[in-house]
């Protein structure tokens, strides 16, 4: 299995997903098609986390007034299904792996992950 969550108005999405060779991986837009609880589920047994696919950036949060420190692990699932912008991304999700979001770490892993199927 290999599928891309993104967003396709995001440009570091775009920057993100241009250079790699994406052409054998499903790809889903997440504002037109939203995460399905169960791809969350998928998402979580790779990583035991959802506050790791929740994203702090979203702008969702000043909105709704959410004080993310103290949201718990069925917080963060529950926002992640409400609305699409918690959802960290993009998530690239392996059959062994997901990778979340644009930090640093995960993009050296990602990269690595990529140059390690040439």
């Amino acid at each position: 299995m290999k599928k891309v969550f993104y967003l396709k108005t995001c440009g570091t999405n775009k920057k993100i997903m241009t250079p790699l060779d994406l052409s054998d991986w499903e790809l889903r837009e997440i504002k037109s098609q939203p995460v399905t609880e169960a791809e969350l589920e998928e998402m979580y047994n790779k990583t035991k986390s959802y506050e790791a696919l929740f994203s702090k950036k979203s702008t969702q949060i000043k909105e709704r007034g959410i004080d993310v420190s103290s949201l718990k692990e069925k917080d963060f699932k529950k926002l992640i299904l409400d609305h699409y912008s918690f959802l960290k991304r993009p998530v690239f999700i392996t059959d062994d792996e997901v990778f979340a979001g644009s930090d640093k770490k995960n993009l050296e892993n990602l990269n690595a992950f990529f140059d390690h199927q040439k």
